[in-house]
């Protein structure tokens, strides 16, 4: 039976400036369609409808009426933004995120499906508004073209955005594509630490330092610095504090970080035809860290340490090149010899610990990523009984030159300039200054 699996994409272009005329026909589009998705979202929200089909059965007439200028669809596609917006809204309010007995529509993206958009070529696309189809030109780039130019179809939805400074329309395409995964010659194991991710790729382990730590703690600090001093000037709500803080790029950083990782990992396994191996991690596993952590930085620090980013980073580019994933049951991972199934003690918070029957010193990540590759050769996810055909070195030396106590370690300079795993092991070359040429000559 074949293991097929569609991975989505989305992918976003922007349109070339409008002129003045052609942009406010979108402008009254977007007002049209705001007042129509508030309505939607009231009226779903105080009868707690989550279904797109029964909302549209009771409110497509009504909107048909209400805005006879705008093509039929547009109550079509209002009716499922809406009731996305509702079944997510009470999905946080079960899990008490929200603040609000109501949705509030903040920001409006208008939903398009094949009968309000087309392709009119690969640089533009048409657009049916309330005056008729309009042409807008697109401004490609390459990751764009990436997608068109491989095996990615483009999908009959889509969404557009205005940025109203620059007189342009955001437009999200979206990209498919079907995925068969391969049936698994071997693993790969993953462990995601706050500041390393360790990998063991055959019987080699290699350790990736991220820097999260040092990230984490520096936006902390900065965000610290800039909410003090404003809300002694300008007061806790000032609108240019909220303008400063949003341009903190710590998302991006750590996010370009995930997905370089990630894009290593999985192309390693996709050469190898491995299959990857990740911790079973809950939905938010932070919460679960600091029950007993009462410091406010290292619970801050736990948050935004990234475990969960990092493995659904690795899930995404798996799916994608149809690598397997599997899950196995972290615990106590960092804590069991493989050799002796014995606790592993560690003192005086060091990351080496001695194997309590055998007296092997072990890494914790190197451990950790052993006991996961263990458990995923037995399939059951239970404490490994050997070592499953590993080579395994059992010599008490810390971190001798063998493949289980000495990992690769790898900074971050290096592999996140790097996309294959080849080119993280080459050392960085250092620039020669011109002052010592001329003093050496």
């Amino acid at each position: 039976m074949r293991n097929l699996s569609e991975v989505v994409r989305t992918v976003v272009v922007k349109s070339t400036p409008l002129p003045r005329k052609l942009f406010r026909v979108f402008v009254e589009l977007e007002g049209m369609y705001r007042n129509m998705v508030e309505q939607l979202v009231l009226y779903a929200a105080r009868s707690e409808i989550t279904s797109f089909t029964k909302l549209k059965a009771l409110k497509y007439g009504e909107l048909r009426s209400l805005y006879p200028q705008l093509p039929s669809h547009y109550a079509y596609t209002v009716c499922q933004d809406a009731s996305t917006r509702v079944k997510s809204f009470f999905k946080r309010r079960k899990r008490g995120l929200v603040r609000r007995d109501y949705p509030v529509v903040d920001r409006v993206s208008i939903w398009l499906d094949d009968h309000l958009w087309r392709l009119k070529s690969l640089t533009s696309i048409e657009i049916a508004t309330h005056k008729d189809w309009i042409i807008i030109e697109l401004e490609q780039h390459k990751h764009y073209w990436r997608y068109v130019n491989s095996n990615w179809r483009l999908a009959s939805e889509a969404k557009v955005k205005l940025d109203k400074r620059n007189r342009r329309l955001i437009v999200y395409l979206v990209f498919k594509k079907s995925v068969e995964a391969y049936r698994p010659r071997g693993f790969i194991s993953v462990d995601v630490n706050e500041n390393h991710v360790a990998v063991v790729v055959d019987d080699r382990v290699y350790l990736f330092e991220t820097g999260f730590k040092d990230i984490v703690l520096g936006y902390y600090y900065r965000r610290k610095r800039i909410q003090e001093r404003y809300d002694k000037l300008y007061g806790v709500n000032c609108r240019v504090k909220g303008r400063i803080l949003k341009r903190l790029k710590e998302r991006r950083k750590k996010s370009d970080l995930k997905w370089k990782l990630a894009n290593i990992v999985v192309r390693v396994a996709r050469e190898k035809q491995y299959a990857v191996v990740l911790e079973e991690l809950g939905e938010e596993p932070a919460k679960e860290m600091i029950n007993n952590v009462k410091d406010d930085q290292l619970r801050h620090r736990i948050y935004q340490a990234s475990f969960k980013g990092v493995q659904k980073a690795i899930e995404e580019k798996a799916r994608e090149h149809g690598v397997p994933v599997v899950y196995v049951d972290p615990r106590n991972t960092s804590r069991t010899c493989p050799i002796h199934n014995a606790k592993i003690i560690y003192s005086n918070g060091c990351r080496i610990g001695r194997c309590s029957k055998g007296g092997e010193l072990w890494h914790r990540d190197v451990v950790a990523c052993y006991n996961l590759l263990l458990r995923a050769r037995l399939g059951d996810g239970s404490n490994a009984p050997s070592l499953g055909g590993l080579v395994v070195d059992g010599s008490p030396v810390p971190l001798g030159s063998t493949a289980t106590h000495d990992p690769t370690v790898t900074t971050r300079a290096l592999w996140a300039r790097w996309k294959s795993l080849e080119g993280t092991t080459k050392p960085l070359k250092t620039p020669t200054s011109t002052l010592q040429g001329q003093t050496d000559g």
